[in-house]
């Protein structure tokens, strides 16, 4: 069986006895799972002592973790999941104390069936990047006392289309953060500087999407209802159709937007709408960082549905 193996680290703002005993109560793990986040609906059973849960739902499948050992600087888990498959998992956070603060590591090992080896690459990216985004939720729940991130589950929409001026990029996922924030900056100040008025929230349409390849092609937009006629060499302008979308809503920082994405491919996964191929998945912004706190900000992830 291909063997899969997963570590992930973060540095956060509290002692090492502190984290250590958050992690060892298992009633401590819904707020910042990367799972549990996305199925709030999910059955989830507790050991009075906290070291041991199950659970259970339609996203997240079903299965059950307890600790093992605690020891001075790491405590270990046994992972078993039932569905959508069998398999097993020793799991791991290690710690190390730096001054005032903490390094943790979040390690996992495990194996996948037979019949998915072919897919262990990309597991391991998409639980590498599920450890990641747990990691900074679990900062933040640690260091703050609180997760600037949630999500609504808006359900069928409906696009009513759009003219758009944009921008297309295409650049590896580790870097798609600095290349939305120059398109977007870029456009924002094209459209200032020439009295061009926004019909509509601006967004991302994600066209190509290989987490394996490291590649993301994405339009960035703003609506309106003119074409101009000065555009920048690397502008053009497009149009999107009415469509029906399903829609999940982010709350709170986009450090946390994965959560939203993680949702609704769970969602499309379980058979809850039916995904229209024939168009691309957008991400949709009501407010813009330039001018919202981060816990403030609220974007749409939208899936195209038949």
């Amino acid at each position: 069986m291909p063997k899969m193996n997963v570590t992930k680290s973060i540095t956060i703002n509290a002692p090492q006895q502190k984290i250590k005993e958050f992690l060892a109560d298992f009633h401590n793990w819904k707020n910042w799972s990367p799972w549990l986040i996305c199925e709030p609906e999910a059955t989830i059973n507790y050991a009075d002592n906290g070291k041991h849960y199950k659970w259970e739902g339609n996203r997240v499948g079903s299965g059950e973790m307890k600790v093992t050992a605690e020891k001075d600087n790491r405590i270990d888990y046994d992972l078993t999941f039932l569905k959508p498959w069998k398999s097993k998992a020793k799991v791991a956070f290690n710690f190390k104390e730096e001054g005032s603060e903490t390094k943790v590591n979040w390690t996992m090992d495990s194996s996948l069936p037979f019949f998915m080896f072919w897919m262990k690459k990309a597991m391991e990216i998409y639980v590498g990047m599920d450890y990641d985004r747990g990691l900074k939720m679990l900062k933040e729940e640690l260091e703050k006392g609180k997760i600037d991130s949630a999500l609504e589950f808006v359900g069928d929409t409906n696009f009513e289309g759009c003219n758009f001026i944009g921008i297309k990029t295409s650049t590896p996922f580790s870097k798609i953060g600095d290349a939305m924030t120059k398109d977007f900056s870029d456009l924002h100040e094209y459209i200032n500087k020439n009295n061009i008025e926004a019909s509509g929230f601006p967004f991302s349409e994600y066209q190509k999407f290989n987490i394996v390849k490291d590649k993301i092609v994405y339009v960035a937009g703003v609506p309106t209802n003119s074409k101009p006629d000065n555009l920048p060499e690397n502008f053009f302008f497009g149009s999107l159709p009415k469509m029906k979308m399903h829609t999940v809503r982010h709350k709170g920082t986009y450090d946390h937007i994965g959560n939203a994405w993680t949702a609704i491919m769970m969602m499309e996964r379980n058979k809850e709408f039916k995904k229209n191929k024939k168009a691309a998945p957008l991400e949709i912004y009501h407010n813009s960082p330039e001018n919202t706190a981060p816990e403030d900000l609220v974007a749409d992830i939208s899936m195209p549905i038949l």
